[in-house]
């Protein structure tokens, strides 16, 4: 007969270190930051609430820090803050879940040492509840004692539980509350850092766009002989680079080319389209100045870029040619942009007025392929000028919300040309127009580029002076504001 094997004895769970309990008791007196606060009405009713309802000289609620007994609230222990943690009372009471109930501290073999049984209080009678947490972590002790020994019920120990179990609800509320404090600190302090972020990324954004914006304008405008030029770009956003330009360079022998223009959209796209726009125009001109020729290059060259899109432009191309007669020749070339306008100063046959050079069946740039362009041709007579601007200026709202428009603007350059005298300075153009967009209440909605040609009188004593003496570029701010002066 086989002997069966004896059934092994279930091995019991080993019970934590007292160190290890400690620690995590610790942890979660850490946890509801509690020690060294300020006075709490709603712990000091839970101390008075004790003293009253088992009528003793003295109650308590303490928390037990890892050396010290520290008093969160007293009754009848005034001046006292907190104690040693030596062993008898509360550092005892905190080792169990039940009350600890010590009817006379002189007999009992640990609490008659304690301080407050052999020092000036006397205690003779102690009583406590622990305060528990609900993962089991006792944090401190509702307490009562009395100068002389005596007995309490089980409904009394029950009721001191209850006071305990108080305190640590309001222990818990405390938290929530803190954690909630916390959390809106540092929702603020995010929104505080993501907000410095954002306007780090802004200023460098406008940097940015400063720079690009630049570099998409000539950095100053060439001297021409008998010419004053003036030009002016205003930017309706700091962080958008915006796809209006201009330009004037050199053909040799004696001939200038000009231009201006604006590419649909903005932004980082709109800004590789006007750089591809600027240097085609040039390398157009250089190979054949024609206003409608080069037109039409940049029309084939937008088109044919893939990069480009559906990106197109508008532009006024144009040429310089001194006249026999004084003055310059200045053939215009359009293609879908506003008319230049040329401003004539009053004289002795008529007064001043402005007339809206316009060339018939100019087309849109890099819209269509075998687009049509058309040019013009004017004489620029000394002390006239010409104005060629993008529509940010017409598109503009006064203060009744009512577009500024073409007929605005014809009236506005009239009046300058009959205020000034016998030629129209191009530097004081463009300063006047540069004042007018500041009279927008809310600035342009898009930007604007305006530059300005004068042809200068002819000096009784010399010939007319070149523009190293005259010629002046009006730089636009990174974004004009209303009465914002210029310097």
């Amino acid at each position: 007969m086989a002997v069966p094997e004896p059934v092994p004895k279930l091995s019991r769970i080993p019970r934590a270190p007292k160190a290890l309990v400690e620690d995590r008791r610790m942890e979660a007196v850490r946890r509801y930051d509690i020690l060294d606060t300020p006075p709490d009405g709603a712990f000091d009713r839970v101390a008075a609430l004790a003293a009253r309802l088992f009528d003793v000289p003295v109650a308590t609620v303490t928390i037990v820090d890892s050396d010290r007994i520290w008093f969160k609230a007293t009754r009848g222990l005034d001046g006292v803050t907190q104690i040693g943690r030596d062993p008898g009372l509360c550092a005892s009471a905190i080792l169990g879940d039940d009350t600890l109930v010590i009817p006379d501290t002189l007999t009992d073999p640990v609490a008659c040492a304690n301080p407050l049984v052999t020092g000036a209080l006397g205690a003779r009678f102690y009583a406590a509840a622990p305060i528990i947490t609900s993962d089991g972590h006792r944090l401190g002790t509702v307490n009562i004692l009395d100068t002389t020994p005596r007995k309490i019920t089980e409904a009394d120990t029950a009721t001191l539980a209850d006071l305990a179990a108080m305190v640590m609800s309001e222990l818990e509320l405390r938290l929530s509350a803190l954690r909630l404090v916390r959390a809106e600190r540092e929702r603020a302090e995010v929104e505080r850092v993501m907000r410095q972020q954002a306007e780090k990324d802004k200023a460098e954004l406008a940097a940015f766009a400063s720079t690009l914006q630049r570099t998409l304008l000539p950095p100053a405008l060439p001297a021409i002989p008998g010419m004053e030029l003036a030009c002016h770009y205003f930017t309706a956003s700091a962080r958008a680079v915006g796809g209006d330009f201009y330009d004037v360079f050199s053909l040799g022998g004696g001939r200038w080319a000009f231009f201006l223009g604006d590419v649909c959209g903005k932004g980082a796209d709109a800004a590789a389209v006007t750089s591809l726009t600027r240097y085609t125009l040039r390398a157009a001109a250089w190979h054949d100045p024609d206003p409608v020729t080069v037109l039409q290059a940049l029309n084939a060259a937008l088109l044919m870029d893939p990069s480009v899109g559906s990106r197109f432009c508008t532009a006024v191309f144009g040429t310089l040619e001194p006249a026999a007669q004084g003055g310059f020749a200045v053939t215009l070339g359009t293609g879908g942009h506003p008319p230049a306008y040329h401003l004539h100063p009053a004289d002795e046959g008529s007064p001043a007025h402005v007339d809206a050079v316009r060339a018939q069946g100019g087309m849109l740039i890099g819209a269509v392929a075998g687009a049509r362009f058309a040019s013009h041709t004017v004489h620029l007579a000394p002390g006239q000028a010409l104005l060629l601007y993008t529509d940010g200026i017409t598109e503009a709202r006064n203060a009744k919300g009512e577009l500024f428009g073409d007929d605005a603007l014809n009236d506005h350059l009239t009046r300058h040309a009959a205020a000034c005298g016998p030629s129209v300075s191009a530097v004081t153009l463009i300063d006047d127009l540069a004042a007018l967009l500041d009279t927008f209440p809310d600035g342009p909605g898009d930007d604007v580029a305006l530059l300005a040609l004068t042809a200068l009188p002819t000096s009784p004593a010399g010939p007319a002076p070149t523009a190293a003496a005259t010629a002046h570029t009006t730089a636009g701010p990174a974004q004009r504001r209303p009465n914002e002066q210029e310097h």
